[in-house]
């Protein structure tokens, strides 16, 4: 009888961002935000999503205010499809608004922040990612595409036991 062992990661096939990097990237992608739109108020998907949603706000000279809709049930239990766990802000309404997340795949995020927002009564509301896949939600505003796996710079070392450690996710991708 034998066993089936995945294919362990290999380094070479992943996206590895630094920090800076990413700066640049949300610093890309709020000047092009900035040549089609001028936004009243930023709105960052919590959590990473406020991340580029506070550079973009702080670039454009907007107000920034989050939002949580999530796949996590605390701890690593992912659901299948994302839910709201805190709803739009109600001053959106008759504003200009950008709704700002890491990355778009299936867009499931994007259209469920898109859904809660429009009920708030928004003058218009547009998308932007720092990435997006090729094949997939096209927001309005995307820094870059890509389809490799992506790890991001707070996601490369999480707290176990106490520990900062190489996130498990990335063991053997990482050289660290």
């Amino acid at each position: 009888m034998t066993s089936f062992s995945p294919t362990p990661p290999r380094p070479e096939d992943y996206f590895v961002v630094s920090w800076e990097m990413f700066g640049e990237l949300c610093r890309a992608l709020a000047l092009r935000v900035a040549r089609d739109y001028e936004p009243d108020i930023v709105v960052g998907i919590a959590r990473a999503g406020v991340v580029p949603a506070g550079v973009v706000s702080a670039i454009l000279r907007t107000d920034l205010y989050a939002m949580t809709i999530s796949r996590r049930e605390g701890g690593e239990h992912v659901r299948e499809r994302p839910e709201i766990l805190s709803a739009a802000p109600r001053r959106l309404r008759d504003r200009k608004v950008l709704l700002v997340d890491e990355i778009t795949t299936s867009g499931d995020t994007l259209r469920l922040a898109l859904a809660a927002v429009r009920d708030v009564g928004p003058e218009e509301v547009r998308t932007a990612t720092c990435f997006a896949r090729p094949e997939g939600y096209r927001p309005d505003f995307v820094a870059l595409e890509t389809d490799q796996p992506l790890v991001f710079p707070w996601d490369r070392k999480v707290f176990k036991d106490g520990e900062l450690v190489v996130n498990p996710r990335y063991v053997g991708v990482l050289d660290e």
